[in-house]
């Protein structure tokens, strides 16, 4: 009888991992955001005019996860220009309030789409809205809000056991645009400029393998669609992730940014082109979705830090030469700056938030606000990608401005200078501004472990 029980206890124990519980809880929450009126797109100065149809529907998607200890995440994608902390800060403390959760689990990303709308408080000081169009962009960020709410409390409703796994791939359209002249740097094309193709993908599954959820980056701005462009589209993210959901019906696809701040896709103009760059892109993570992929572990370990950007040095008397300029978005800014002196609230520093995300030991996801140039995505995979994967976004939590590394704010042009105008910025930020990024990455890094 002993070698029977031997075996039966032998047999248990193999038996026992396919009925043990997953890793992971997941949910999927999701809320249509295309604007029910014509309404200003935002991203490029040269529109006078707003909306005129929609190319396909604009979406908040959110994915929870919960690991077995029940620590949970919530992390939120939006097919729009930039989410601002004037909009992410009273959702996630609404989220802390109803659902407990710390600012530090929940994460908001956009996909910088600049054929959506303006999002208030956003690139504002871009546009000389009209009394109606200004009601619009207002009334759509109260619906936005609830909306990025409502996506997270669905995602947390519907948390059910799942597997989480990671690869890479790698896209081909993106370009550096930081192109060198005689007369300085300008945007255009530069192929000998810093890029990074890397495709990171998270695939969550049901028990039984079905794909429930796919998250993919890039890092490449969302401009395949120019300024002459007037319809509502996600632009390439947006026919990506239509792309991936319509391969996989049933599952949800969120795409979040890199550090594309100076980064495009290249070739661009044309809606064609967008949808190319989508599929293409959508293809790609097919190919990894279909490979070898790594599985995460928990614990979901979180930290968040708000930091401060000093920028430099300015005076009243500058601004006050520019009203005279023969640009009326330099003069409108050069008012804007004025008016805060008057108010004797010169902006000398700007709050800047860093969140990291770490899976176990199996990978972080590091999240930064505003514009961030590829620089910050290769030094930082340089310096803690070598123990364990690690994916950079940008554009998450507060879009606020660009973020420059020392290199770009020294050699001037649209990322570090002229693109303060249109954020209602003061002007660029101090030479210290990549060690200030880079200490507060650190911080949040050492507090989730690496």
């Amino acid at each position: 009888m002993k070698p029977v029980r031997t075996a039966s206890l032998a047999l248990a124990l193999c038996l026992a991992p396919l009925f043990a519980a997953e890793p992971f809880q997941a949910g999927i929450g999701r809320v249509k955001i295309t604007p029910q009126e014509p309404i200003w797109l935002s991203g490029y100065a040269s529109r006078n005019r707003p909306s005129e149809g929609v190319v396909h529907d604009l979406w908040v998607r959110a994915l929870a996860l919960e690991d077995s200890r029940r620590n949970r995440v919530v992390i939120i994608g939006a097919d729009l220009i930039g989410l601002p902390r004037a909009i992410t800060d009273p959702v996630a403390a609404r989220l802390q309030k109803e659902y407990g959760l710390d600012r530090a689990r929940v994460l908001f990303t956009a996909t910088h789409t600049h054929s959506g709308p303006v999002v208030r408080s956003n690139l504002t000081a871009m546009y000389d809205l009209d009394a109606e169009n200004a009601r619009r962009v207002q009334q759509y960020g109260d619906v936005l809000a609830q909306a990025l709410f409502d996506a997270a409390a669905a995602a947390l409703g519907d948390l059910k056991p799942a597997r989480v796994f990671f690869g890479a791939g790698r896209g081909s359209f993106a370009i550096n645009r930081r192109e060198p002249t005689p007369k300085g740097i300008r945007l255009g094309v530069n192929p000998s400029g810093p890029t990074d193709h890397t495709v990171p993908v998270i695939k969550v599954t049901a028990p039984d393998g079905a794909l429930r959820a796919v998250l993919f980056a890039y890092a490449c701005h969302n401009t395949t669609l120019t300024g002459d462009f007037y319809q509502i589209s996600g632009d390439f993210s947006g026919f990506a992730q239509l792309a991936l959901e319509n391969r996989h019906p049933g599952a949800t696809a969120i795409f979040f940014t890199l550090c594309a701040g100076d980064q495009n896709p290249h070739p661009r103009g044309t809606l064609e082109l967008a949808r190319q760059h989508g599929e293409g892109l959508a293809a790609e993570v097919e190919r990894v979705l279909a490979g070898e992929m790594k599985p995460l572990e928990g614990p979901l370990r979180a930290a968040f830090l708000m930091t401060e950007l000093r920028f430099a040095p300015h005076t009243r008397e500058m601004f006050e030469q520019r009203l005279n300029d023969s640009n009326p978005h330099r003069v409108r800014h050069a008012r804007l700056m004025l008016k805060a002196y008057e108010e004797q609230r010169p902006i000398r520093n700007a709050p800047y938030p860093v969140q990291a995300i770490r899976f176990g030991r199996s990978l972080t996801l590091l999240a930064l606000g505003g514009e961030v140039v590829i620089d910050y995505q290769l030094r930082l995979q340089k310096e803690y990608a070598s123990r364990e994967p690690l994916i950079v976004a940008a554009y998450a939590n507060d879009v606020a401005f660009y973020v420059p590394s020392v290199r770009v704010l020294k050699e001037g042009g649209y990322e570090s200078v002229d693109s303060m105008i249109f954020y209602g910025m003061p002007g660029p930020f101090d030479e210290d501004v990549e060690e200030r990024v880079v200490k507060a990455v650190r911080q949040v890094m050492k507090r989730v472990g690496r």
